[in-house]
């Protein structure tokens, strides 16, 4: 069962090798079909999802390695030890799965215990949902544009539940030397290749024909300073990545400024306000990308220097450390007016554990003074001159249903990272996959600037406008489209994927005392 996980876990991004799952999940279906034991059904769940999250989260270590020299000991760790914090998300579905009788209703119900236990993963620590099974849909090009837009309607979560109940089914029916009847298998494998096809025409009917609603977007401007992490972590030329950043502003501005067709405002902010004679325009800097050891905030003059550079830009989203009130780190984004006041902050809500606090049963002192602060969660920024915007930082964009402030929804997200930490690595693109799949839960277009890459502008139908790869130092400016029509996910999130889940679920596991009496075999 360890090198089925391992196994299924190629399904996930950047290798999307689909073809996996029927073997990984149908194997493990069979097993837990054949037994009768909640200790072994948990067993077997349990080594499966530690192969999956291992060899899935393989790209953790890299964040240690940068600083080896102090953390060697714990190379070890971030890889195997979220395996095995997680591993009890897939033995726990397994050995509940035994409530319901041993054929296709056992199945049924480990594909939503499946999906349920994924969705609980929001909750653990401060939350880690990496590697949502739905991801896996998320492949470059028109193809995933396609298989990805259900989750308008069902998000990530009900593209989890999708894809693991065809695998679970259609991996038993494929297998040798189950109990299937052969009138049964051939239901089964009937049945998911209709299921595909409906799933394929639906995604297609929605990505050729739904359109933007009210007025565009702003002209985005990304920022990718390619910054490698050890010059950050060591506060290696600080003044020389102050300057390229500059330097690519000023470019990214010129080109919003030609695709606007407006003249640049004059070199003295003081003298004139910006004439907004067409679409707004913001740039965009990474996480933590504000270099200086002062903090942006306490430093006018920076900020002056940095919407000149700017010039012409309405505002500037910028990641930087902030301190509080309370003399408490944040990992924040200010906004820029055009004369470099602070116009808002947003507050990283999601902390990393490990790398920004320190979770409290760990005896061990990880974090460097205590970890930083949170925020109070989703926000909608309204700057002027700019469409409401949704910020996000780093990995929040990868938590489903929980992006945007639903009473004040914005008209398109905001998203700043710096992946350096994890190499060119599957993380990076991991994280990309999510990004894409928010915009498609959401109908809203997303800007996301990456430190090292990999920077990109999604549509709200996911699809991909514009990026810049991993290791690039570069500047791209996008016109972002209209929103969509506020999708069905949008209005009401998770409670979608949940009811589903626990319908299926309460389906799988009721049936009559004769049914239950009826031997297996006669069942299937």
């Amino acid at each position: 069962m360890l090198g089925l996980g391992a196994l299924a876990a190629l399904a996930l991004p950047p290798v999307h090798f689909l073809p996996v799952l029927l073997l990984s999940f149908g194997l493990l279906g069979q097993t837990l079909n054949t037994t009768t034991s909640w200790k072994r059904a948990a067993w077997a769940g349990g080594l499966f999802g530690f192969g999956f999250y291992a060899t899935g989260l393989y790209w953790l270590i890299h964040a240690v390695l940068i600083r080896a020299e102090e953390f060697w000991w714990f190379v070890p760790f971030p890889s195997l030890g979220c395996a095995l914090i997680l591993a009890p998300t897939v033995a726990a579905p397994a050995a509940l799965s035994l409530l319901a009788p041993p054929d296709l209703r056992r199945l049924g119900a480990f594909a939503a215990l499946w999906t349920l236990a994924d969705m609980s993963r929001t909750f653990l620590f401060s939350g880690f949902t990496w590697n949502a099974l739905g991801s896996c849909l998320a492949i470059p090009g028109v193809v995933g544009d396609i298989l990805i837009q259900p989750a308008a309607w069902v998000g990530e979560d009900g593209l989890t539940l999708g894809l693991v109940l065809l695998s679970t089914l259609a991996g038993v029916a494929c297998l040798r030397g189950t109990a299937l009847r052969p009138r049964t298998r051939a239901i089964i494998l009937g049945g998911s290749v209709c299921a595909v096809l409906v799933w394929c025409i639906l995604g297609a009917v929605r990505f050729y024909t739904v359109t933007p609603a009210g007025e565009p977007g702003p002209i985005a401007v990304i920022a990718q300073g390619n910054v490698p992490e050890t010059e950050k972590v060591d506060r290696l030329n600080p003044r020389e990545i102050f300057r390229r950043y500059l330097r690519l502003t000023r470019d990214g501005v010129q080109q919003a400024l030609a695709l606007d067709h407006r003249p640049p405002t004059p070199p003295n902010l003081a003298d004139a306000e910006p004439e907004n004679t067409g679409r707004p325009i913001v740039f965009l800097w990474p996480e933590t990308s504000f270099p200086g050891y002062d903090l942006l905030q306490d430093s006018p003059q920076a900020r002056a220097v940095i919407m000149q550079w700017g010039n012409g830009a309405d505002a500037g989203l910028i990641g930087a450390l902030r301190m509080d009130e309370q003399g408490r780190y944040r990992n924040s984004m200010l906004a820029l007016a055009p004369d470099g006041s602070i116009e808002d902050i947003y507050d990283k809500a999601r902390l990393v554990p490990f790398g920004e606090y320190q979770p409290p049963f760990i005896p061990l002192q990880i974090v460097p003074q205590g970890g930083m602060a949170a925020g109070p969660g989703p926000r909608t920024l309204h700057l002027r001159g700019l469409p409401p915007v949704g910020p996000l930082i780093c990995y929040e964009v990868i938590f489903s249903g929980d992006v945007t402030d639903r009473h004040d929804r914005p008209r398109w997200l905001a998203n700043i990272t710096n992946d350096a930490w994890f190499g060119n690595s599957a993380g990076p693109r991991q994280h990309l996959a999510s990004v894409r799949l928010r915009a498609v839960e959401e109908g809203l277009p997303i800007a996301r600037a990456a430190n090292t890459g990999i920077s990109a502008v999604y549509d709200g139908r996911g699809h991909l406008l514009h990026s810049l790869g991993w290791d690039q130092t570069a500047v791209f400016a996008v016109p972002l489209p209209a929103p969509l029509p506020a999708t069905l996910f949008a209005l009401y999130g998770q409670n979608i994927p949940l009811s589903v889940c626990v319908i299926l679920f309460v389906t799988c596991i009721s049936y009559t005392r004769s049914q239950k009496k009826r031997p297996a075999a006669q069942r299937l």
